[in-house]
């Protein structure tokens, strides 16, 4: 079985992360990079795709010159090789733009099952998976929780508000998951190693039969027109009780009209 594990590099989480006054963009040159968290347990279960049915794992990314960072510790942690889809005209690819390019890289690889995260850290539209089963006209099997490949065939858990329900659908299919699904393994020492070694292929926009007018922050069909800064929190309020407490905490709560 030949699996595909989408990964992107995103702002870390813990760091201030902020839009680019310039042109309303998400400034990565302002936190350090990190792969997406959920891209962990998709690159994970791509791996244990692997280890029960043979094949190999390819790590995809879309990114700028350093996500090859993110590239090398998914490489570290098991997987075989990689893709990444570098050019300067990518900056500011919305959903869309990215599935596309997506499905374009992916026509260039052989492959039964693609793996991604439910969604990315940095944009939580969760949408990108759907998308690309769509352009590519596959089985789309999102959100799971569990995996299980028998042949041709592709079962997962659906993670639903109120528990799970079973899907199937046949490869090629497209899967994304849940932190709920695995524990992602940390990279060894020799993964570490291992890694500098493995190889890289690198495709631009004419690799792929695209060119600058399918991608890029002037031709996405969403924009961010205005935003501003959130404001610093302000201080609480303490209330004493020398036996009116709780009048002043409904006082407090009526005069924010939650009760």
């Amino acid at each position: 079985m030949n699996v595909v594990v989408l990964v992107k590099q995103v702002p870390d989480t813990e760091g201030n992360r902020k839009l680019d006054p310039g042109d309303h963009t998400v400034d990565r040159a302002a936190v350090d990079p990190v792969i997406n968290y959920i891209d962990e347990f998709a690159i994970e279960e791509g791996l244990r795709l692997k280890e029960a049915h043979g094949g190999e794992v390819t790590i995809l990314t879309v990114g700028p010159e350093r996500a090859t960072e993110s590239i090398r510790k998914a490489l570290s942690m098991g997987a075989d090789k990689a893709v990444h889809v570098l050019d300067d005209a990518l900056h500011g690819s919305d959903a869309l733009q990215t599935a596309h390019v997506l499905a374009k890289a992916l026509g260039t690889l052989e492959w039964d099952v693609a793996v991604a995260g439910s969604e990315a850290t940095d944009s939580r539209m969760a949408v990108v998976p759907a998308l690309l089963a769509g352009l590519l006209d596959v089985a789309q099997l999102t959100q799971a929780r569990k995996v299980t490949v028998d042949g041709s065939s592709v079962t997962v858990e659906r993670v639903t508000e109120g528990g799970y329900e079973v899907v199937e659908g046949s490869t090629p299919a497209v899967l994304s998951v849940v932190e709920k699904i695995n524990d992602p393994r940390y990279p060894s020492f020799k993964g570490i190693m291992a890694a500098k070694s493995k190889p890289v292929t690198v495709l631009g926009l004419s690799d792929l039969g695209l060119d600058q007018s399918d991608v890029g922050l002037a031709n996405a069909a969403s924009e961010v027109v205005s935003f501003e800064n959130a404001p610093p929190r302000q201080a609480g309020q303490i209330v004493k009780d020398d036996g009116s407490g709780a009048v002043q905490i409904a006082d407090f709560l009526a005069a924010k009209k939650l009760i």
